[in-house]
């Protein structure tokens, strides 16, 4: 199949899941609403789908949502990281399922670099952040190294890890760097000079954190295609013996590849704690690391693809709260619909029919061009 066919293919079966999830989720919001008859729960059922698919960008009124959308571009961040380290990992084959404590990790480092480190302004967050990203990159490198020197499982250890991170940062919270002045749990404040930059006001916490995630992302959409770590990276993913024999270290680029995933999920908590907190008071895993899944499902394991991926998910965990503001209908029905698409890619099966009719046309089209160049040959 040609790569336009194959693109044609990707597309389709993106917003076939995509549709199919919307579908699940109307029927699910029909059930749950409150309506004592067909014709209310019908009524219901509207005004919580036009609250979570049109809402977040437009008010009722038809005006644009400015606000909305600037809060939305603040919500891609984290999970714009998240999906890129996913993404990086899953291209070598490696289920590495860390993000989701590699994130917390992150930006609890973060915090800690930027609330007693004396550092001037600008140095300041740029450790903070480095310094968090580095150690999420030692972190995930524990199942790296053990999957590719003893052939242990990546999935296990890093969906342990994750629980491992949590209930350490949560004693360490309680018992050493919680602030007793505080009515609640949570560090100190940040020095002001850590903080990043806001890019807008309006209360939507859009800092410069979007523009480093989208600089962030172009760096590695063009490691991953243009370098010779990327295509190795990403041989290994398609054929693990085949790189083996054909001279690829094998062993080191699976762990360089879950290491990088770990520095993109660690800059994720980075720059989500620095651009948008003034003290770290996460007290359980933040879910941006299986946010980060599906947008790494819908971007095809390509980098280039994730921003828009991320905006999707971003936009559907904005309009998912709106709906719980408007209608009966809980905001977990985002974790819904994230769990159908994800459902619907990996299943090998779905549109098998639509993928062979294209690639059976794609081997016609080559048969008949390499007829054409025969028959030209032999006049």
């Amino acid at each position: 199949m040609n790569k336009k066919r194959a693109l044609t293919f990707s597309i389709t079966r993106t917003v076939a899941a995509i549709f199919i999830a919307i579908l699940v989720a109307t029927l699910l919001i029909f059930v749950s609403s409150k309506g004592n008859t067909v014709g209310a729960k019908f009524s219901e059922t509207l005004v919580a789908l036009r609250a979570m698919l049109i809402g977040p960008l437009f008010r009722n009124n038809g005006s644009f949502n400015t606000k909305g959308f600037l809060e939305i571009l603040a919500l891609m961040v984290p999970i714009m990281l998240t999906g890129l380290a996913t993404t990086v990992m899953f291209s070598a084959n490696q289920f590495n399922l860390g993000s989701e404590g590699g994130i917390m990790f992150g930006a609890f480092i973060t915090a800690l670099i930027a609330i007693y480190t004396p550092l001037p302004p600008v140095i300041l967050p740029i450790v903070s952040i480095l310094g968090g990203s580095f150690a999420t990159m030692l972190l995930l490198m524990v199942p790296a190294v053990l999957k590719a020197k003893l052939g242990v499982s990546e999935m296990v250890n890093s969906l342990m890890i994750n629980y491992i991170v949590m209930y350490i940062i949560n004693f360490l919270l309680n018992t050493r760097f919680m602030d007793r002045t505080k009515g609640q749990v949570q560090t100190l404040n940040f020095q002001e000079h850590a903080l990043l930059p806001q890019l807008v006001g309006r209360g939507t916490k859009l800092s410069l954190g979007l523009v480093i995630a989208l600089v962030v992302v172009a760096i590695v959409a063009t490691v991953m295609y243009r370098t010779r770590w990327g295509y190795n990276i990403r041989m290994i993913g398609q054929n693990e013996d085949f790189s083996k024999y054909s001279g690829i270290n094998v062993p080191f680029y699976i762990i360089l590849a879950q290491g990088l995933g770990g520095f993109l999920a660690g800059m994720g908590g980075s720059l989500e704690m620095l651009g948008r907190y003034t003290a770290y008071d996460w007290k359980s895993l933040p879910g941006y690391g299986w946010t980060g899944v599906t947008v790494a499902i819908l971007a095809g394991n390509n980098p280039a693809y994730v921003p828009l991926a991320a905006f999707f998910m971003a936009y559907l965990d904005k309009g998912c709260e709106m709906m719980s503001t408007y209608s009966s209908v809980p905001a977990q029905l985002i974790d819904i619909i994230q769990a159908v698409i994800f459902l619907f890619f990996a299943a090998d099966n779905f549109l098998a029919g639509y993928r062979q009719k294209l690639v059976i046309k794609s081997a016609e089209e080559d048969a008949k061009a390499a007829n054409e160049v025969q028959v030209e040959g032999g006049k």
